[in-house]
């Protein structure tokens, strides 16, 4: 798994991994919608894109909100559950972001949960921010949800362990010049063996992510450092949550 460039289809796939990190913290994800919106500001009639959806957790917290909402994710068995949810203004779509989407459609675009740094290239990436300012209409916004590197450094816990629902999981992290790796290792007595993914992500920094936006007609307006959206600071914020506007 380490060394497959496409590990994230597997694991994202995976029932194990919505356990792990999705299902227990609604009302800190429903805060943090309600936070995100209000600064936005949208119109009634906005339409709005989550990029990398997952089982349409984000989209569908947009979408109670009135907005229309499409989501689009690479995982068809979450993609599945996302489409048993839809309703006249929430839709779901299996797609690769990094592969062209609707054209100058939407008006603000998602990217949760550090659901970026997966893929292989640096192309890859720089295609998914194509993708992304390709969808919006002019002067649309997207808003990228990502770690802050400086921070994750810092605060790296090597091993952890957690318990959810009688499974087991091994959490066993680490870093390098250009990644953080995260080893995952599941015992669930209901399987014949233990199962182990080892998720990667890129290391990008507020310049990275600067140099992509600017490629891409994609001009940064605001950072924010965590789920308040309080301001950012490059050693002491968790997150790096970044406006950028779509310029023409």
């Amino acid at each position: 798994m380490f060394n497959s460039s496409t590990w994230f289809r597997e694991w994202f796939n995976s029932p194990y991994y919505h356990k792990l990190y999705f299902e227990h913290d609604e009302k800190e994800a429903f805060a943090f919608i309600s936070r995100l919106l209000n600064t936005l500001g949208p119109p009634e009639n906005a339409k709005l894109l989550d990029v990398a959806c997952g089982r349409g957790r984000h989209s569908k917290l947009l979408a109670a909100k009135g907005f229309d909402v499409t989501g689009i994710d690479l995982a068809p068995a979450s993609i599945a559950i996302a489409q048993a949810q839809e309703n006249g203004h929430l839709h779901f779509y299996e797609h690769d972001m990094r592969l062209p989407f609707w054209i100058n459609y939407f008006d603000y675009a998602f990217n949760f949960f550090t659901s970026f740094g997966y893929f292989r290239t640096e192309r890859e990436h720089y295609n998914a921010i194509r993708t992304i300012s390709n969808a919006l209409k002019p002067k649309g916004i997207v808003v990228i949800d990502y770690l802050n590197v400086h921070y994750a450094e810092d605060h790296l816990v090597h091993k952890h362990e957690k318990v959810i629902d009688d499974v087991r999981y091994y959490l066993t992290k680490w870093y390098d010049e250009t990644h953080f790796y995260k080893k995952i290792e599941i015992e669930d007595e209901r399987l014949e063996a233990p199962l182990e993914y080892t998720e990667r992500v890129a290391k990008f920094s507020l310049g990275d992510f600067n140099d992509m936006f600017a490629f891409y007609g994609l001009q940064l307006k605001e950072v924010y450092g965590d789920y308040l959206l309080n301001p950012y600071d490059i050693k002491n914020s968790p997150r790096m949550i970044m406006f950028a506007q779509k310029t023409n």
